[in-house]
């Protein structure tokens, strides 16, 4: 399912661009365009659903496939393996995208909240 108004269905449709790093049928991954880290991406499903509280138990397979491409972003990692993989549910929560997205992030030191 996709909403014409939503950024992350466009790109993933290829009428928007993005650095793609990986994809799969179920997921897209990209580079963040304002990076909260040196490696920041945006793990995408390929179905509109507006965050994760919205998840129902048809979008499980691509909740999982978002998760299970964090073994492949990891393998591209170089030096510290550790990361970080955040997804936000509402605005008071920072989401400004609403289009379910984990932000996979890495390459430095995260002990803060």
């Amino acid at each position: 399912m996709s909403h014409q108004s939503c950024v992350f269905c466009n790109i993933i449709a290829g009428k928007i661009p993005a650095t793609k790093v990986y994809e799969n049928d179920r997921v897209m991954v990209i580079k963040d365009i304002a990076p909260k880290a040196p490696v920041h991406l945006l793990i995408i499903p390929k179905v509109h659903v507006p965050d994760v509280a919205a998840l129902t138990d048809e979008d499980a397979v691509y909740a999982t496939a978002a998760l299970l491409a964090t073994t492949e972003l990891k393998k591209q990692l170089t030096g510290s393996q550790s990361f970080r993989l955040i997804t936000n549910t509402g605005t008071d929560a920072g989401q400004s995208v609403f289009h379910l997205h984990f932000h996979f992030l890495s390459g430095k030191k995260m002990v803060d909240l």
